[in-house]
């Protein structure tokens, strides 16, 4: 049996964090590479995500690699995948973070106003693009290497609201009239990535390639008192989450430590979904 710590070490391992520019996957990135990963951030913002490469690898940990991907895109995944297997040679873990998230802070409350009854089919498809089929293309790709390798780990992030349907009262001003809505396209994409989980894991059966799904609650991101007044009411821990506190989890799925899970969905939201 091996040690405690030796379970969630990661050396020379290598994982890909799409969406690894944004508020989540920096804080993944980084927690994997403390671990001994390499990492390849993974973002259609490909700037940002080699600055956040270069930050990794300044700080002494394993070379961390930026990379350009629009991971609705099958060809672009597919380079992405090509390039890594030249870099490292390898591919052990992948982590399907990246997805189309309203936002609600401050600065976004008001761009969140379409009734269902009106939401645009553009929107429904643009989400189902990046949200449920990028996770596709991205575990299709890497499951080629993983096979060869005979070994990998996918790990699908999803949300609450996959669980349950929004609570829309989170998103209506006190002061007005005006009520935002979470929008249809996220709730219906996070409930697919857990079907898809659930495939992955029963069709790679004995074949030692393990997919679980991460569920997460929302995180504090600038958002005003009111909602995180109403978020926190409606939460058992009474508050939001920080950005770094899901990291554990995310460690625990990608590692050793969890070699006997599968076809699971680890839900760390605050108690949000035990009400």
């Amino acid at each position: 049996m091996k040690d405690l710590d030796s379970l969630f070490r990661l050396d020379g391992r290598v994982a890909i964090i799409t969406g690894g520019a944004g508020l989540l996957g920096k804080e993944f990135s980084r927690a994997l590479a403390s671990y001994g990963a390499h990492v390849v951030i993974a973002d259609i913002k490909g700037d940002k995500s080699k600055v956040v490469a270069q930050k990794i690898t300044s700080m002494g940990l394993p070379e961390a690699i930026g990379i350009e991907v629009d991971v609705s895109n099958k060809d672009s995944v597919d380079k992405m995948v090509q390039s890594v297997l030249k870099k490292f040679g390898r591919i052990d873990i992948l982590v399907n973070n990246a997805a189309l998230d309203p936002k609600f802070d401050t600065k976004h409350w008001d761009e969140h106003n379409n009734l269902f009854e009106n939401y645009p089919l553009e929107l429904w498809n643009k989400s189902i693009a990046v949200n449920l089929t990028g996770a596709f293309l991205c575990s299709q790709a890497v499951a080629k290497p993983m096979l060869k390798q005979g070994k990998g780990v996918i790990v699908n992030i999803s949300s609450t609201y996959g669980l349950v349907g929004p609570d829309q009262r989170l998103y209506e001003k006190n002061d007005s009239h005006q009520r935002s809505y979470k929008p249809v396209a996220y709730s219906v994409t996070k409930s697919a990535i857990l079907g898809l989980t659930r495939y992955l894991a029963t069709y790679w059966a004995g074949k030692n390639i393990r997919v679980n799904a991460l569920t997460p609650g929302g995180v504090y991101d600038n958002h005003d008192t009111e909602f995180v007044h109403k978020y926190t009411y409606r939460t058992p821990l009474k508050r939001m989450a920080d950005k770094s506190e899901y990291c554990g989890a995310l460690l625990f799925l990608v590692s050793d430590a969890s070699s006997y899970m599968t076809g699971a969905n680890l839900v760390v939201d605050g108690g949000w979904t035990a009400w």
